[in-house]
């Protein structure tokens, strides 16, 4: 027999706050560009551990762009997207 009163478990379901994330996809919008010309930029900048030391350091080769809000990286991000040519 079933008992009714138990809640059905729910397995492998990530309990993330998407509020304190800000994705490539935001950030795009945010700046007014395209998410591939704002990807291909952040590769870039990335490369350029000099100027952007913790925008490399933060990403993940092959996982998908993304910051925690207030983050030194999201500055630096918002930095090399704020100093790209507009077309």
């Amino acid at each position: 027999m079933i008992d009714s009163d138990t809640t059905p478990v729910v397995t492998g379901a990530k309990p993330t706050s998407n509020a304190s994330k800000v994705t490539l996809e935001d950030l795009a919008h945010e700046m007014k560009l395209s998410p591939r010309d704002a990807r291909m930029l952040l590769r870039l900048a990335a490369k350029q551990t000099k100027q952007y030391p913790n925008l490399g350091k933060e990403h993940v080769a092959r996982q998908p762009w993304s910051w925690t809000l207030g983050s030194k990286a999201l500055e630096e991000a918002r930095k090399a997207l704020g100093t790209a040519p507009s077309s």
